[in-house]
């Protein structure tokens, strides 16, 4: 999250706490934006449903601030955001976040932020489409992890939600982790992806390669 430390605690401050079980919706696809969520700890997934399936988008964590451009804009949510574990966020009504962003001159700062996020995400797609599957999943695993101190990382995320994300199959997606589990580079369960080597895995993706 790029805002500052001081309007994170303004945000904070006029925010009401709400906790959200794994599993739960913090936001919806085609709501009305009503309110924005300032997301305290615990991560969720931000996913989008499309004519041809759903496809997952993003994985934000402590410190982002989710459906405010919704709010901004007087649009329908564009996407829905589900916790991946129990989360904590601080919940601001629409009116009372658009009087504080008036206030600290902040619509501009948050319309860079937007456009930079969807420019991310269309260079990111773009890459991707154009890569073989070792290198979609390795870099897929990279991007939707939220950063950690350097150790084991925990994706939080299944097989068919990296495959959401990289337009990839569930059976392939497992045939590319089988081959990073035999690395020594994730560890995997149901429905759980733990990135056991990060400086690995990194330089796998640095490589253009599935594997080093």
């Amino acid at each position: 999250m790029d805002l500052s430390v001081e309007m994170c605690e303004r945000l904070r401050a006029a925010g009401t706490g709400r906790r959200f079980a794994a599993g739960e919706v913090l936001l919806r696809q085609g709501d009305p934006p009503t309110h924005v969520l300032l997301l305290l700890s615990g991560r969720v997934k931000v996913s989008l449903t499309t004519p041809d399936g759903q496809v997952l988008l993003a994985v934000r964590g402590p410190g982002e601030l989710l459906g405010e451009m919704a709010v901004l804009g007087g649009d329908e949510r564009s996407a829905t955001v589900v916790a991946i574990e129990p989360c904590a966020a601080q919940v601001l009504e629409a009116d009372r976040f658009r009087r504080l962003v008036r206030s600290a001159g902040l619509e501009n700062e948050l319309l860079r932020r937007a456009m930079r996020r969807i420019r991310e995400g269309e260079a990111w797609r773009a890459e991707t489409a154009a890569l073989p599957a070792g290198p979609r999943v390795v870099r897929a695993l990279l991007r939707l992890a939220v950063p950690g101190s350097g150790g084991p990382v925990d994706v939080g995320l299944g097989q068919s939600e990296i495959g959401q994300a990289v337009g990839l199959s569930r059976s392939v997606v497992a045939a590319e982790l089988g081959r990073l589990r035999e690395q020594g580079v994730v560890r995997t369960a149901r429905r759980r992806i733990v990135i056991t080597d990060p400086a690995r895995l990194r330089a796998m993706a640095e490589s253009g390669r599935g594997n080093v």
